[in-house]
């Protein structure tokens, strides 16, 4: 494990990730830019996050080293990371928005943001100020813990959950598409799933040895058997044949991710959709196949889906759902909120550039 992993493993305190955000503010640096180099980089890991160096390499037309060598950079500065998580089917999600008192949107984030079973914490416009992502093993568990942990804390008024049904493509599937596409054929990677329902799977808890690995490929969902061994405690065959039966199973996700707003994507925008119910299987797929669509998933409540997009500019809004009304007739938008803020994703903290500056482990809620 690296240096930076090792500090951002250890800077799970709200105070430090308050610190290094002011100080990534004041002070962003030229180097916290990303190169077209930088994005192929991504692009490759997006495809295939734990390929080998050589096989990354090759799929850039550049050495193994160089490849290894741009990855150090953009982690060390907190521009790029791989992680790990449970699969959709493992899990109950739900999308909590949480409206605060005047003048308590900040601390309510900086609290949530330290609860490890909330993944996700997007500061938001309009009638909520937080949208959060949460997730528990059982529905039942997730509306106890979002009821007291997160109702009960000072400053919120009001909160609205729904929960997920489905999931059609999420993260982990969004494609920056900065490389060669004979590149990415290379790296023999799928494209996202057709349907996948959320917490499908009733299965006992994970073992011990399930979450040490898990726990260690959060951090960094590259690390090398040698070092997920060390990390874990566990043998190295172990391990290696943990992490291949977890992905064999669909029960581990991997994702490559990185500092949206510092490769031209600034504007992320949350909409409540609704299709009739006849056209919800088609919908859904064809939805979270265009490009600027990051989150796809069905929903309980009013509105049957929830969709998240990045785009390149607000103004790129109105020419985003031009699109959708030409390609979805049937698809009417209910509401649409853009994030001022993300704060927290799939566990990682961020500071205003979306850079990594620190990690709370992903767990579920306790009791």
């Amino acid at each position: 494990m690296s240096e930076h992993d090792a500090k951002l493993q250890e800077n799970d305190g709200l105070e430090s990730f308050r610190r290094e955000s002011d100080a990534s503010v004041l002070c962003p640096g030229r180097e916290a830019q990303f190169t077209e180099q930088d994005l192929a980089l991504i692009d490759a890991l997006q495809s295939s996050p734990r390929a080998p160096w050589a096989a990354i390499g090759r799929a850039l037309g550049i050495d193994a080293t160089t490849a290894a060598r741009r990855w150090e950079r953009l982690t060390t500065g907190g521009l790029a990371w791989v992680t790990a998580y449970d699969s959709a089917r493992t899990a109950a999600v739900a999308f909590v928005e949480v409206s605060s008192e005047p003048g308590a949107r900040e601390a309510l984030s900086a609290r949530v943001c330290a609860l490890p079973w909330v993944f996700g914490v997007e500061e938001v416009t309009g009638e909520f100020d937080l949208l959060l992502a949460v997730g528990a093993y059982r529905p039942s568990e997730l509306g106890r813990a979002v009821h007291h942990a997160i109702g009960g804390l000072d400053g919120v008024r009001s909160m609205r959950t729904q929960l997920g049904i489905s999931l059609y493509g999420e993260g982990g599937d969004w494609r920056i598409r900065a490389m060669e596409p004979a590149g990415r054929a290379g790296l023999g990677t799928a494209g996202p799933p057709s349907r996948t329902p959320y917490g499908v799977r009733d299965s006992p808890r994970r073992s011990a040895q399930d979450r040490a690995l898990l726990a260690a490929l959060g951090g960094d969902a590259r690390l090398g058997y040698t070092a997920l061994a060390a990390a874990t405690g566990l043998g190295e065959h172990v391990a290696r044949r943990g992490v291949g039966r977890m992905l064999r199973d669909g029960d581990l996700t991997l994702r490559c991710d990185f500092a949206h707003p510092l490769a031209g994507l600034p504007a992320m925008v949350t909409y409540r959709m609704t299709v009739p119910h006849r056209l919800l299987r088609q919908t859904g797929p064809d939805l979270a196949r265009m490009g600027q669509v990051r989150l796809c998933a069905s929903v309980t409540g009013p509105h049957n889906l929830f969709v998240q997009v990045l785009l390149h500019s607000l103004s790129a809004i109105e020419s985003f759902e031009a699109q959708l009304a030409e390609a979805f007739p049937a698809l009417e938008i209910a509401d649409r909120a853009v994030t001022t803020g993300a704060r927290k994703r799939m566990g990682w903290l961020l500071d205003d550039y979306g850079r990594a500056v620190g990690r709370v482990p992903l767990a579920p809620p306790e009791g």
